[in-house]
């Protein structure tokens, strides 16, 4: 299984204050699990591209703890630069690497800019893959104006109020919060000062001037030179020698040429492999002929080669040890149940079929999420919990104390072995009920999958329940117990009536039965 790996390439408005930009990166680097691979500060631009990867948890956190240093440490009522923005951590993209797919970094970026709004109180706006309003996809039309355009009209103009925070921008602004694909950002600088040829050639590349159609470009003054400022969206499609080639040419009508070029952030090895293919005029040239790349697959050769796989869940219930036990397979099940609800979610939205559906399905990718997770420890604690049993059992038993001691913590073990599988039930019918609705309204291509969950998640809750009963027998009449069990009846009850609601779905949507 691929290990799951996102890039994040947040764009801080801050270059010129060393101190502040490293408190940002510390911010960023204190966050565990996520590794800083890059570092580009811009002085004319007054802006710092950073660049790390992670794991999506850590590198969700960390995207939020450097929102919120930038929001501490950035005013941007006096910030002044040459690149547009909007606030003080002006752009976060997410970019699926390694086993993470574009729908996952995209709640990625709808989880972090709801905790941006609520918590900060900073205005968010969502782009590219992650945004809810067609007008809102192209990052440049939400700059537009930058922030002091921006600070006039987020209150009054409809058009221009955030998707999710206050309708008032404070010293940090807005923050433009989204999920892409890799991008290039690549300028090319001009023997020249008059910007106002980097800004026709800019019209030239760019795609909404009728240009490339992955290009997006801007021209500007940099160190003293016209530059056109671009990102490549998609260097398979418009190479970046293409771009050059192009921007030389029209540099030349002006009658001026390029000094040189400089590439912000990190690059794919692909990108530049096709720019030497190009002018080198290569043939069949590959990534396997690049030496480096062929010492880099040996070395991870060896390291993966060295140690042994980790036993497996279904390895460890087959050993023939008491835990993990049944309780624990009930948990597994129901996280099992869980994933599969949220695949049937997934395989919904963005179909426009779907669309009116759309909503729910997010809100059932999140709450499925959460129940996986919640499920995935319960596999921990139900075998924790027996083995408190055991070690209750193994208390001394000498004395009359020592067995009145001994009978108590066996009781409350006991008790708390029961209590984990009820949680399990209880979170078992949340994924039911959630399978049951996807079969109500999601993909129809999917409705077997949604009703495969319903059924795995019963289950679980009824596996669960077995757990519950016979730790608590003996115990049956006292408070505690006899209101579990109570409990447990109930959902019970519930999940006869959601699989009936299943039977009706699969008849109506699918002429099937459960």
């Amino acid at each position: 299984m691929p290990i799951k790996i996102v890039e994040c390439i947040p764009n801080f408005s801050e270059a010129r204050r060393s101190a502040v930009v490293e408190q940002i990166m510390e911010s960023i680097r204190s966050v565990k699990g996520v590794q800083l691979l890059d570092q580009h500060s811009d002085l004319d631009h007054n802006r710092t591209v950073l660049t790390f990867v992670g794991e999506p948890a850590a590198v969700e956190e960390a995207a939020f703890a450097g929102i919120a240093k930038a929001a501490e440490l950035i005013d941007l009522n006096v910030h002044e630069g040459q690149h547009p923005r909007i606030g003080a951590a002006d752009v976060v993209p997410f970019v699926p690497i390694s086993g993470v797919t574009m729908v996952e970094c995209v709640e990625m970026a709808h989880r972090l800019g709801k905790r941006v709004a609520e918590e900060l109180g900073i205005p968010v706006y969502f782009y590219e893959e992650a945004a809810l309003r067609p007008d809102r996809k192209n990052l440049e039309d939400i700059r537009r104006g930058e922030y002091e355009g921006l600070k006039e009209l987020i209150a009054t103009d409809p058009n221009r109020e955030p998707d999710l925070g206050p309708k008032v921008l404070g010293p940090a602004g807005a923050t433009i919060i989204g999920a892409r694909e890799a991008l290039i950002a690549y300028n090319i600088y001009l023997n020249t000062t008059d910007v106002s040829i980097a800004e026709k050639i800019a019209r030239r590349v760019r795609h909404s001037s009728g240009g490339f159609r992955f290009v997006k470009a801007i021209g500007l003054l940099v160190e003293g030179r016209a530059q056109v400022s671009m990102n490549l969206t998609n260097y398979h499609r418009t190479p970046m020698a293409l771009v050059t080639e192009t921007v030389r040419r029209e540099a030349e009508r002006y009658g001026t040429s390029i000094h040189h070029s400089e590439i912000v952030g990190l690059v794919p090895n692909q990108a530049l492999v096709n720019a030497a293919s190009w002018y080198l005029q290569l043939e069949g040239f590959d990534l396997e002929q690049l030496l480096d790349n062929r010492l880099f697959s040996f070395q991870m050769e060896q390291m993966m080669g060295a140690p042994q796989p980790e036993e497996s869940f279904l390895d460890q219930v087959a050993a023939g040890t008491p835990s993990p036990g049944g309780g624990s397979a009930a948990a597994y099940t129901g996280a099992l149940a869980a994933a599969l609800v949220v695949m049937v979610a997934r395989l919904t939205v963005g179909k426009a079929k779907y669309a009116q559906a759309e909503t729910e399905c997010w809100q059932v990718i999140e709450a499925g999420e959460a129940l996986r997770a919640k499920l995935t420890q319960a596999v921990e604690l139900d075998a924790a919990a027996f083995e408190g049993i055991l070690r209750a059992r193994k208390l001394p038993k000498e004395s009359e104390d020592q067995k009145a001691e001994r009978a108590q913590a066996i009781k409350e073990a006991t008790l708390q072995a029961a209590r984990v599988p009820l949680e399990t039930a209880q979170q078992a019918l949340e994924v039911l009920k959630l399978a049951v609705r996807m079969a109500a309204i999601g993909n129809l291509s999917a409705i077997s999958d949604a009703a495969a969950g319903a059924n795995l998640a019963l289950a679980a809750l009824k596996s669960a329940g077995l757990n519950v009963r016979i730790n608590l027998q003996g115990i049956e009449q006292e408070a505690e117990p006899a209101q579990m069990l109570q409990q447990l009846a109930v959902f019970e009850q519930q999940a006869e009536s959601l699989m009936q609601e299943l039977e009706e779905s699969l008849r109506q949507r699918a002429g099937l039965s459960n």
